[in-house]
């Protein structure tokens, strides 16, 4: 038989007490060295040890004591102790504990008198129990609510005990004259509690004869008949309709537990828009009126399971959901958002976007420390709400490109990634967001967005003005040419410094000068030419972000201005008549090409160009001197057909993920299908008629049919020994976070009993068996479940081995049988599961690794 554990204590087994010493403090009349001692017992008990010397000890030297703590200790140790032999009968020195449990449930101390009869509720021995049920009943009329209510609960344990009935048979009846007398709240619920338990029917008679009381009763009593009454209804569904009125008016009781208790029970039990509405209500007050996270994420997630289920009723609510944007934790506002955005609706995108809106002007001023996260939150709502609706997005993309040159590079990427799609899905948007554009481009820091923005320019600048002012931004942006020079000395360095250098070579030349009054004199000039070192010429400060990320090293950003100057410059040549122009910006775009490529191969960078970039930056010179027809086409109509493909295939695949998400749910042919319209309606609320409606569609849909996932169960059996072995075993292994349960189910082949069979398992890796192997005596041809917990400690791969062990009447020797291993891989407790690239990049970036990985 498996022993019923009823205490759990940690204790470190660094330096076990010894049987001797515990017995001298407890012998001593130092009370601290006698509480300390019996500590000490209790754990060496809870461990394994037996301990049968002290017992005596104790009975002598500790059942006299009056100290509290003592007796308290003692009921522990009573409670925990072997009090029957191994046939089940009670050990006879029991009998000892008997009187004593007796003048304690008498003792004149409340203290005492209650944590004795707490200490009857974890007491299975009827030969021990039965004697001191009258102290037990006496108690029920105690002065002192302490008594009264632990009273009620011994009643309760007593009276579940296999023999429990024969010893008390009236109790149920004794319980709800108690209750119907008691005025302290917490013995009433006891007192409720015990008629839930073992007398249903008092329990729902008692609660439907006070149903106009119930909204006054306490919190605790309250919570209990809301058990009673989900219980009730999960076994009889056609009574739920007179339940749902209590339920209803305890959604307006003080206790938030309760109402957010009502809420869950209105969900389980009924489907009527109505109790719908009450519910989602609640939580949203709920949500606003809490101040603790874990609670608003509780209640959030309640919300998630709603806007599943009952998604009308959650649209109208849209709003109170996006008030918990308030709170500071980015968790919560994640999942608010998270909510929002499957509850857009035409109706109510445009208050939803203003919202968002308001949010992100509130994230520029920078007071809270994660405002860079949250407004990258904000901007990925607004680009989701933007794709559903595209007529809102004339209304935030204004405000949001000024977010383009974000200190928060994820942010920013967000912000022109939303902007290269709205500029393709909304023409009408395309002027003004090239012209807001062009003139937010010098502030962009980040090469990413920069390589973003700079293909929206090459592809969406179309008119003259367009192409031009496109080309100025970006020469502007690169700054003065060339990016570094082999520069005279007196460039290089200071303008006084005129001293020849050590590595300067002079050339003296004589040339004539045209003097103050007009006539010419000759005059000699040493012309100095100094062979220093490349510098980097740094050029002005308006020459901003280009040239700043160029002069780091990033050729792929080379590369990417490289292709949009050539993309304008063959744009130009459609829409610019005169030859001159073209031919001019022509040339400085070769001159701006050659810079970046001489710069890539100077020393003055670490890391030379890439062969990538020299390759594409080579390709668009080409380009520029010999244009052909056909590579005009792919320059300028290919690349924006390749992202107008992607767009549609991105659309497509989110239509599908979202139609694989929504429940696929078939009637079978012979379902009953009740026609409502024929019901009678005598006697119905308006609650419950929308609730039979809302059934029978459910069953007419197929919504109640729950398909089990049997396959997918068979394929986690593992057979664990031979269909040839004496005793075949197989294992189902279900891993559910950090804890394994092995579901081992044991078959004896034989003819034979089986005798003291042990399955005995060991681990290697970071797994921990939880539960010590009990022996079990298997009949001919039967088989046993046995369960296995194992805790891991790790994500390292895992093995799980051993044998089973037995004895039969006629061998002496015990058998073997070894069993396959168990390999428990990482990915068993790994969930796939999608994210952004930006998402991945940051998490990657945080996580702690012994070497650091670059991606």
């Amino acid at each position: 038989m498996e022993k019923s554990c009823t205490l759990l204590i940690h204790f470190d087994k660094g330096t076990p007490a010894i049987a001797n010493e515990i017995k001298e403090a407890l012998e001593g009349n130092d009370v601290p060295a006698k509480i300390d001692a019996m500590k000490k017992a209790i754990m060496l008990l809870l461990n394994g040890e037996t301990l049968p010397q002290l017992f005596i000890t104790i009975v002598r030297y500790v059942l006299p004591s009056e100290d509290h703590t003592v007796q308290k200790l003692l009921l522990l140790y009573l409670e925990i102790i072997e009090k029957t032999d191994t046939k089940g009968r009670v050990l006879p020195e029991m009998i000892l504990i008997c009187q004593n449990l007796r003048n304690n449930l008498q003792h004149p101390n409340e203290y005492i008198r209650g944590v004795t009869l707490r200490f009857l509720c974890r007491l299975n021995e009827t030969e021990i129990i039965e004697p001191l049920i009258p102290s037990v009943l006496q108690n029920l009329e105690h002065r002192h609510p302490f008594i009264r209510r632990n009273a009620i609960l011994a009643v309760m344990s007593i009276y579940k005990l296999p023999q429990g009935e024969q010893l008390l048979v009236d109790a149920p009846e004794m319980i709800e004259k108690v209750l119907s007398t008691e005025q302290d709240a917490s013995a009433k619920r006891n007192a409720f509690l015990m008629l839930f338990t073992c007398a249903q029917d008092r329990a729902v008679n008692y609660l439907l004869t006070h149903v106009d009381r119930v909204s006054e009763w306490g919190e605790l009593l309250q919570m209990v008949v809301l058990e009673l009454i989900r219980k009730v209804c999960r076994t009889n569904r056609a009574e739920k309709g007179k339940y749902i009125k209590i339920i209803i008016s305890l959604l307006n009781a003080p206790s938030t537990a309760v109402i957010y208790e009502c809420a869950g029970t209105l969900v389980s039990l009924s489907s009527a828009p109505t109790a719908i509405r009450a519910a989602a209500n609640t939580y949203c007050q709920l949500l606003l009126s809490q101040s603790d996270n874990n609670v608003k994420l509780i209640v959030l997630d309640r919300l998630n399971e709603l806007k599943s289920s009952h998604r009308d009723i959650m649209v109208d609510l849209i709003m109170d959901v996006l008030r918990a944007l308030s709170s500071p934790n980015l968790d919560i506002r994640r999942k608010t958002l998270d909510i929002v955005l499957e509850l857009i609706t035409p109706r109510n995108i445009n208050e939803v976007v203003l919202m968002l809106k308001k949010e992100v002007m509130k994230t520029q001023s920078g007071e809270l420390e994660k405002n860079g996260e949250y407004r990258q939150m904000l901007i990925q709502a607004i680009h989701s709400c933007a794709i559903k609706f595209p007529e809102v997005a004339s209304t935030v993309v204004h405000l949001l490109m000024d977010f383009l040159g974000d200190s928060n590079v994820a942010s920013a990427i967000d912000v022109v990634v939303f902007v290269r799609e709205i500029i393709e899905t909304n023409p009408k948007l395309r002027v003004s967001i090239i012209t807001r554009l062009l003139d937010t481009f010098y502030q962009i820091r980040a090469a990413r967005v920069c390589s973003c923005a700079l293909w929206i320019i090459g592809e969406y600048c179309l008119s003259l003005s367009e192409v031009e002012s496109g080309m100025a931004t970006i020469k502007q942006c690169l700054g003065e040419l060339p990016f570094y020079s082999v520069s005279e000395e007196g460039e290089a360095t200071d303008a006084s410094k005129k001293t020849p250098q050590a590595n300067s070579i002079t050339v003296s030349s004589r040339r004539p000068a045209v003097l103050a009054d007009g006539t010419y004199a000759t005059q000699s000039a040493a012309s100095e030419t100094a062979f220093s070192a490349p510098t980097v010429v740094q050029g002005s400060l308006a020459s901003g972000n280009l040239r700043s990320l160029l002069l780091t090293g990033d050729f792929f950003l080379g590369a990417v201005v490289a292709c949009t100057l050539t993309k304008l410059v063959l744009r130009l040549q459609e829409v610019q008549p005169s030859k001159v122009e073209v031919n001019k910006a022509t040339t400085q775009a070769l001159l701006i090409f050659v810079s970046m490529l001489q710069l890539g191969q100077s020393p003055v960078l670490p890391h030379p160009i890439d062969n990538d970039s020299n390759d594409r930056i080579v390709l668009c010179i080409r380009l520029l001197c010999d244009t052909g027809d056909g590579i005009r086409k792919i320059w300028l109509q290919s690349c924006r057909q390749s992202f107008v493909k992607m767009l549609s295939e991105k659309q497509l695949r989110e239509t599908e993920e979202l139609k694989a998400k929504a429940q696929v749910s078939h009637a079978q042919p012979d379902d009953l299908i009740d026609f409502y319209h024929l019901k009678s309606r005598k006697g119905m609320s308006q609650l419950e008629l929308e609730d039979e409606v809302q059934d029978d569609l459910k069953r007419a849909t197929g919504e109640f049919v729950n398909d089990n996932d049997d396959a997918n169960k068979l394929n986690r059996i593992l057979q664990l020994t031979g269909f040839s072995d004496p005793v075949y075993a197989e294992a189902y292994v279900t891993v559910h976070h950090y804890d394994i349960v092995l579901d081992i189910t044991v078959i004896n082949r034989t003819k034979e009993t089986l005798q003291n069979l042990c399955l005995e398992l060991a681990t290697m890796g970071d797994l921990k068996l939880v539960e010590r192997p009990q022996n079990y005596t298997l009949a001919p041809e039967s088989s046993k479940q046995i369960k296995a917990n194992i805790k891991v400690s790790s994500t390292e791969t895992g093995v799980i081995f051993g044998n089973i062990v037995y004895e039969t009447s006629n061998v002496l020797e015990r058998t073997v049988v070894v069993l396959n291993d168990i390999h428990i891989d990482i990915m068993d407790y790994i969930s796939p599961a999608v994210c952004t690239d930006a998402a991945f990049r940051t998490m990657w970036a945080e996580f702690e690794w012994e070497n650091k990985v670059h991606v």
